[in-house]
């Protein structure tokens, strides 16, 4: 079913493709159409970047729980682009997506309950814990169908070795999540039966820190990693102050 924010602020329209759903501390996608390996609309798109557009400006909200419906995770997206035009604004808007679970002050949960294909691996990267059932199958298929994958390139050595990562975007070949562990893909390959909880507890964990400090730490962690060591020194002088600064004004 299709599940409209709560929050009262005004979004796209959403879509019975994908539920969202909010309580006060986690925005909860999912992804429901099995039918066609939960690829990803435009419609699902649009829903879910109002969404996360939303939290912007002033988080509600402190995790983003990434799941699916059926047997797999997401084999993809939708390639509905038929002209350069449009076709831009296509991939905009699937890089947008991207960008936003990765940089969003929400902390990131994907539940990778079967296959990831292509958008759909590279999505569950792209958060801050991919839990992989240990049964699924995982793949960057699209050069295999003549397209080279640069929207997974993009960040892909940010995650693994290049000489690791190379291969698995040019010969498209199917790998296990144990292969996608050992070479830092992903956080932690999960028996089937165990997803949710374990999901469910990772959760719960991140919900004990404080919500500053949890949001600081995100942040600083994803601008030390494009700085160099010197700036990043410079950068915590800032953000120890600022954060021993709310710390004291807690204990008051």
């Amino acid at each position: 079913m299709s599940i409209t924010p709560s929050s009262g602020h005004p979004s796209e329209p959403s879509t019975h493709l994908v539920e969202i759903h909010r309580t006060p501390d986690v925005l909860t996608f999912t992804l429901n159409n099995p039918d066609h390996g939960n690829e990803v609309t435009g419609a699902m798109f649009s829903a879910m970047l109002a969404e996360l557009r939303s939290e912007s400006p002033q988080p509600r909200t402190r995790v983003l729980r990434i799941r699916a419906r059926g047997k797999v995770f997401c084999t993809g997206r939708e390639r509905a682009a038929r002209d350069a035009e449009s076709a831009r604004a296509e991939v905009s808007r699937l890089i947008e997506f991207k960008r936003l679970v990765r940089t969003s002050s929400l902390i990131s949960v994907a539940e990778v309950q079967g296959d990831a294909f292509g958008f759909g691996m590279g999505l569950a990267i792209v958060t801050d814990f991919p839990l992989v059932s240990e049964n699924a199958s995982l793949c960057f298929p699209e050069m295999t169908h003549g397209l080279a994958p640069a929207a997974i390139m993009a960040y892909l050595g940010e995650y693994a070795l290049p000489r690791f990562a190379f291969p698995l975007v040019l010969f498209g070949e199917p790998f296990t999540p144990q292969q996608a562990q050992e070479i830092g893909l992903i956080s932690r390959v999960v028996p089937a039966a165990n997803l949710t909880s374990e999901a469910d507890a990772l959760i719960a964990r991140i919900l004990q820190l404080d919500p500053g400090a949890a949001r600081r730490c995100k942040e600083f962690f994803l601008t030390a990693q494009s700085n160099s060591f010197e700036k990043n020194c410079e950068l915590a002088v800032e953000a120890l102050t600022a954060g021993t600064l709310a710390a004291l004004a807690r204990k008051k």
